[in-house]
This record gives structure tokens, sequence and C-alpha cells, in this order.
């Protein structure tokens, strides 16, 4: 009996991780600007997050501004070689990760202000990065 319940356990087990989707992270660095630079940076951040969690609620993606002073972000803005307004979806499966800045398109949009397309691109990436 014990040993049956063992082998059902290890069963289930192995399928819950056969079936884990990817998780997909968000990733908005963020410096310390003046007062009209911090408003645009503050509004596009906010655009993003919202993008994250209109679109994707019930998955696995997540959005987590990173502060490019804070000393404990060091490490990740090193790895990523991070400016102020680098996005960057990084994409954990099985235990590895990978990641790819997304940053052009956060530009394009600063640039031209198409909020459709900028919604757009961005979905189009992280269904990507989930797949």
């Amino acid at each position: 009996m014990k040993k049956g319940i063992l082998i059902i356990t290890l069963f289930l087990a192995s399928v819950g991780l056969y079936a884990q989707k990817n998780n997909v992270e968000v990733l908005y660095f963020k410096a310390e600007l003046a007062c009209c630079q911090a408003t645009a940076c503050n509004n596009l951040e906010s655009e993003i997050k919202s993008i994250v969690e209109k679109n994707f609620p019930s998955e696995n993606v997540t959005f987590k501004q990173v502060s490019l002073v804070n000393d404990a972000n060091k490490a990740l803005v090193s790895k990523y070689n991070a400016k102020s307004q680098t996005v960057v979806l990084v994409t954990t499966k099985n235990g590895k990760e990978s990641s790819i800045d997304v940053s052009d398109i956060v530009r394009k949009y600063v640039r031209n202000e198409n909020k459709k397309a900028f919604e757009k691109s961005m979905i189009e990436k992280i269904k990507e990065s989930l797949n």
C-alpha cells in the first residue's frame, strides 16, 4: 500500500514538473531623475506594468521595477547592462534562465507615442517568452 502511494506521488510530481509553464519577469530599470524626466519615466513604468497586469492576469508573468541606484540591484544592472528605461524579459523554465532586451520597443514608443503598436509589440514579445 505504501509503495503504491509512493509511486502515485512520484508520478504526479513528475507530471506537474513536465506541465510547468514558463515564468516571465518583466524588469523595468529606473534611475532617479529630475522632476520632468521622472514624470515621463513613471508614466512609462505605469504603462508597461498595466500591459502586463491587463493582458497576463492569470499567467506566470510578473512586473518588477529595478532601481539603478540601489546597491542591492548592482548585479542585475551589470548583468543586463541596464540604463534608465531598459526593459528586459527574463524567462525561467526548468530552472534555466534566458533573457531578451526589449528596450528598442520602448524607445520606439517614446519617439512615436503609438500606444496601440507599443502594447501589441510588448504582448507579442511576452507571449514569445512564455512559449
